[in-house]
């Protein structure tokens, strides 16, 4: 029985219904597939983290005072180097996750950087001489940048987590050089290697 007023329900009415009704038992169902896919994307990303993932903690910054540093560097059984640093403005600092078993690639940085070591290990391994310098969590170590070539990995088992603090940091730019940076002739370095030359 079909009305026109007072509440009744039309054919055109029904067949509104019966569309929307369709559509949104597809929505339902496209939603679910995303979901499912969704899941299998999230799991496959919880599986496989990146080795080594840098998130910035801050813009960079400048120093509106007038600042100056000097910096002594020696790592343990290496000989010492000095850094003038006359302006060391425009800071950055990052959070750098490095997994179990990663290595960076050989690299160097415009400036000298304040690396603490937040969680886990790093071992810090500079090319001149291709010496294994461990750091667990709760050290901190500078690396001198400018052109001072290193590497570094996670030896443990364990997420290794650094808190960097970039000094002498470009306006714009990469912090860290790779490009046209060469691995040092005979020198092996990650979990397992041989190390030393």
């Amino acid at each position: 029985m079909r009305r026109r007023h007072g509440g009744a329900v039309t054919a055109s009415t029904v067949a509104v219904a019966a569309c929307l009704a369709l559509l949104a038992v597809a929505a339902a169902r496209e939603r679910a597939r995303e979901g499912v896919a969704g899941d299998v994307a999230l799991a496959a990303q919880a599986a496989d983290p990146e080795p080594i993932v840098v998130e910035m903690l801050t813009d960079r910054a400048e120093f509106p005072d007038d600042v100056a540093m000097t910096l002594a560097v020696a790592l343990q059984g290496s000989s010492r180097l000095d850094l003038e640093v006359p302006e060391p403005s425009r800071t950055a600092v990052a959070r750098i996750t490095v997994q179990p078993g990663a290595t960076f690639p050989w690299h160097t940085h415009p400036g000298p950087i304040l690396v603490n070591v937040a969680e886990g290990e790093l071992v810090y391994v500079p090319a001149s001489d291709c010496s294994e310098h461990p750091y667990a969590a709760g050290t901190a170590f500078w690396d001198p940048g400018r052109g001072n070539v290193h590497t570094a990995y996670n030896p443990g088992g364990d997420v290794t987590v650094l808190i960097a603090t970039f000094f002498e940091a470009p306006a714009e730019g990469p912090l860290t050089i790779t490009e046209g940076v060469v691995a040092p002739e005979g020198c092996q370095v990650g979990p397992g290697a041989a190390t030393g030359r």
